[in-house]
């Protein structure tokens, strides 16, 4: 595995090291690793363990990140490398983001071979995904700047907990974010994260009022926790307020995992109550996921209520939008990034290997 020197740290008067990179703040003796376990101290530095390393390169759909207004159809390169700044009970990538044995990464994988992996197969972009990228940033805006020379789109599928200044540079080499908003209240992500909600909070209106990255947002909807009417009502009120009417929202099933292996699954029910509080509210874009349910995964004009793109799980069936991106019915513009057609990639999901280095 390669270290590398991290940024984003600073001494302390009483001799140990601060990492900056989130609000963990998390503070080192020599040797020591950060809650992450990639971002380590070794002598007088702070250095990134997990550089040019991953747990494994898939191709997916674009709309299982879930983007369903960048680019859809499209396929996208996806992968992670391991260890995670928060402590989910529900992780349901817990095998990667909870690793502590660094052998689960695979062989060498570098930012031009990444990029060139991704050309090579035709994807739009590559995805951070599995595990959150912003513990691993400095490997995240290597692929991100070797991407771009070559024409490819970087994803950051992130909590989006990270610090001030970090969260400048990292976002600056993004072209599209899925940040999951876990819950609206301190109590959730306190006790079931070990975080904060005004920290991520600071990162969605970063995101919305600062860059012109493309962001849409994931709720995972977890029975007993998060699924309350009102909170749901205060979420998509502020998300309205603070982010616009234009910021897709995606409220995901739940399914027992890791440390939350007796909370039932969510029900659709659920899922459809939500996404009505969130248009009722002025959100003009709302989805459930992780079920089957074509009616609440498409997307519909808020001109004229045609569909615009139709979505069987990640397969798309009706395009109603001209090459502009507006309705083909009443030419109401439709937010997101899109081609004057959309891609034929479906639901196929492919293994790969990446290609050897120049």
């Amino acid at each position: 595995m390669d270290v590398v020197s991290a940024t984003y740290w600073h001494h302390l008067d009483d001799g140990r090291i601060q990492c900056d990179v989130c609000p963990r703040f998390c503070k080192l003796k020599d040797g020591q690793r950060g809650l992450c376990f990639v971002r380590a101290r070794q002598g007088d530095q702070m250095v990134l363990t997990t550089w040019g390393r991953s747990s494994g390169f898939c191709i997916d759909p674009i709309e299982k990140k879930p983007l369903n207004h960048f680019l859809p159809g499209t396929p996208i390169l996806s992968f992670g490398t391991a260890g995670c700044n928060l402590t989910c009970k529900f992780c349901q990538n817990y095998e990667i983001s909870k690793a502590r044995e660094m052998d689960k990464l695979s062989s060498l994988a570098t930012p031009e071979m990444i990029a060139k992996t991704a050309k090579a197969h035709g994807c739009s972009a590559v995805a951070f995904t599995y595990n959150d990228p912003v513990i691993f940033l400095e490997y995240a805006v290597d692929v991100a700047q070797a991407c771009r020379e070559m024409g490819i789109r970087t994803v950051a599928v992130t909590a989006g907990y990270i610090g001030d200044k970090a969260r400048e540079e990292f976002f600056r080499h993004m072209d599209a974010a899925n940040v999951d908003l876990k819950g609206f209240t301190d109590r959730f992500y306190h006790q079931l994260c070990s975080a904060h909600l005004d920290d991520v909070l600071e990162t969605l209106k970063y995101l919305r009022h600062e860059t012109g990255v493309w962001m849409e947002l994931t709720n995972l909807v977890i029975p007993g926790e998060n699924d309350g009417d009102a909170e749901f009502a205060e979420m998509t009120q502020w998300v309205h307020e603070e982010l616009g009417p234009d910021v897709p929202m995606h409220f995901s099933a739940f399914h027992p995992d890791w440390k939350m292996m007796d909370t039932q699954p969510t029900p659709p029910e659920t899922l459809v109550r939500a996404r009505k509080i969130a248009m009722n509210n002025g959100i003009r874009y709302a989805y459930v996921g992780n079920v089957h349910d074509k009616s609440h995964s498409s997307t519909f004009c808020h001109g004229c209520g045609d569909i615009l793109i139709g979505r069987d799980w990640y397969q798309l069936s009706d395009w109603n939008l001209d090459a502009h991106g507006a309705c083909k019915s009443c030419g109401t513009h439709c937010a997101g990034v899109f081609r004057a057609t959309p891609g034929t990639w479906g639901p196929k999901r492919q293994p790969v290997r990446l290609m050897a280095g120049q």
